[in-house]
């Protein structure tokens, strides 16, 4: 290839890099390997394949997270996801862990979950809450394309969480936030029943954007 060819496509490339740092987007995962990453809880496994970051079950594993290294407050975060029918899963947003880094992940979930169901409603991982969605809301659609892969938008400014593309949720809770105003982005594996699965599900495409 000419090397005035190169160094155009080269330009090309770096614009594009400069772009996407003006606006604010960082990548979490680099597509290849899992950099940046911690396990938490749980035996499910984690790999890279395809550009993708894949979780898979283990029986009789409790629920697993792969934890980003750093924690975010106020931020703007898209990924994409594919799940198998069958299995439960979700991203955690400003979550932290009881009794130290390895403790139990806690704090609000972005529900994912093969529909019709209650996909992009969030939920209070272990904070003896429960859904933090209102019950009167809490309503299973069927936006969410089963076995197929679903773009998430969400938006986390101080007590307010909005879960877009289709706008599923548009929550303000203040208790969580008196709590969980700043964490780790986690990916779940869902612990399966026994003589079930392996299951697995797909993340790719995951960015964020801080916000003041």
């Amino acid at each position: 290839m000419p090397a005035l060819r190169i160094s155009a496509l080269l330009f090309v490339s770096l614009c594009a890099s400069l772009a996407a740092a003006e606006d604010g987007w960082v990548s979490l995962f680099d597509g290849k390997t899992l950099e940046g990453w911690t396990q938490r809880n749980g035996t499910a496994t984690y790999r890279v394949e395809d550009g993708a970051v894949v979780g898979k079950t283990t029986e009789g594993s409790p629920n697993s997270f792969l934890c980003s290294n750093k924690d975010y407050g106020n931020f703007e975060l898209e990924f994409e996801v594919k799940v198998d029918n069958g299995l439960n899963s979700g991203v955690q947003i400003r979550s932290q862990t009881k009794d130290g880094p390895m403790g139990r992940v806690n704090g609000p979930q972005v529900e994912i979950e093969s529909g019709p169901a209650e996909a992009g409603y969030v939920y209070g991982e272990a904070t003896g809450r429960g859904w933090l969605t209102p019950e009167e809301r809490l309503k299973p659609h069927d936006f969410f394309k089963n076995e197929d892969w679903n773009k998430f938008r969400v938006v986390a400014q101080g007590p307010r969480i909005q879960i877009n593309g289709h706008p599923i949720e548009d929550l303000t809770d203040e208790p969580i936030f008196e709590t969980h105003a700043t964490g780790f982005i986690g990916l779940q594996v869902h612990g399966i029943k026994k003589e079930t699965g392996p299951f697995e599900v797909r993340w790719r495409n995951i960015r964020i954007k801080e916000l003041k």
